[in-house]
């Protein structure tokens, strides 16, 4: 079989657009890795906090979220992990406001209801997915204390990686529970490093005004991306009700038969019910 061709990675350029936002930042680019995200928690554990950007051509290991396996070959995806100190007042709703950069970065104009072009929307709490319930990809956010520092207190900071998977090429959707989709979908010219290149500069800006301002400004700009929004779900606690959107802190508002119930994606997972 015939060799895959080399990725020509943009690391110079995006170095030169970050870090102004970030001083200190670097670019590293590794050719296989078991996860990045997990790497980046192994460095922080060992005082290592500053700003860097962690992307693998191959991830061997990778972790969604409730550990959940995510692996990528050689160009199929886009797997990488952001990492930076940071200091919110309040840290509900991060993974929805990283969501929510990476598919306007992707597709800033969403497509005229009737279009032919499919739609990059946004799965509660974490996954971006296009129309037809298709998987695009997802986001493990995790923290870490600096080292000596107390933990959990409004506005401590703390060294959070950002890990994006991302699907460029079609993949077979063999044993999995929602289909696969892909970037090259949305856009042939939406290649792994290109697709990086869209995305990270206004992930970092977002992230920076997500710790100034919090969730509650973005929310109505989710509700317009929010696939869950007036669908029946069904709670991993045997409840199921009605998803109404999100709160001003991130959380899913669920109508069930006790009422409205505001779900934390820390309290359960939330999938939306068979169609039908």
């Amino acid at each position: 079989m015939m060799a895959s061709s080399p990725i020509h990675w943009p690391a110079e350029s995006l170095w030169q657009a970050i870090e102004p936002q970030l001083p200190g930042f670097s670019v590293e680019i590794v050719p296989s890795i078991g996860s990045t995200n997990t790497e980046l928690m192994a460095r922080a554990r060992d005082g290592r906090n500053e700003p860097v950007l962690l992307v693998t051509e191959v991830q061997t290991a990778g972790r969604g979220r409730l550990g959940r396996q995510w692996t990528s070959g050689v160009g199929d995806s886009l797997t990488f992990s952001l990492g930076m100190p940071l200091a919110p007042a309040d840290w509900s709703g991060l993974s929805l406001a990283v969501g929510l950069s990476v598919a306007q970065s992707l597709q800033p104009q969403l497509p005229a209801p009737g279009s032919q072009r499919p739609r990059i929307g946004l799965k509660w709490p974490n996954d971006l997915w296009i129309d037809g319930d298709r998987k695009l990809g997802g986001i493990l956010i995790e923290t870490a204390s600096f080292v000596g520092s107390a933990a959990h207190e409004p506005g401590t900071p703390r060294y959070v990686v950002v890990g994006i998977g991302l699907n460029v090429r079609p993949r077979p959707g063999d044993g999995m529970r929602t289909p696969p989709a892909s970037l090259l979908e949305l856009d042939e010219r939406l290649d792994a490093p290109t697709a990086l290149a869209c995305v990270l500069p206004g992930l970092v800006s977002d992230i920076q005004t997500f710790a100034a301002q919090g969730f509650a400004p973005l929310v109505e700009r989710f509700a317009q991306r929010d696939l869950l929004r007036g669908r029946a779900v069904n709670l991993s606690d045997g409840e199921s009700g009605t998803a109404e959107g999100v709160g001003p802190d991130g959380a899913l508002l669920v109508r069930t038969a006790r009422g409205l119930q505001a779900i934390t994606s820390s309290e359960i997972s939330v999938r939306p019910a068979a169609v039908g």
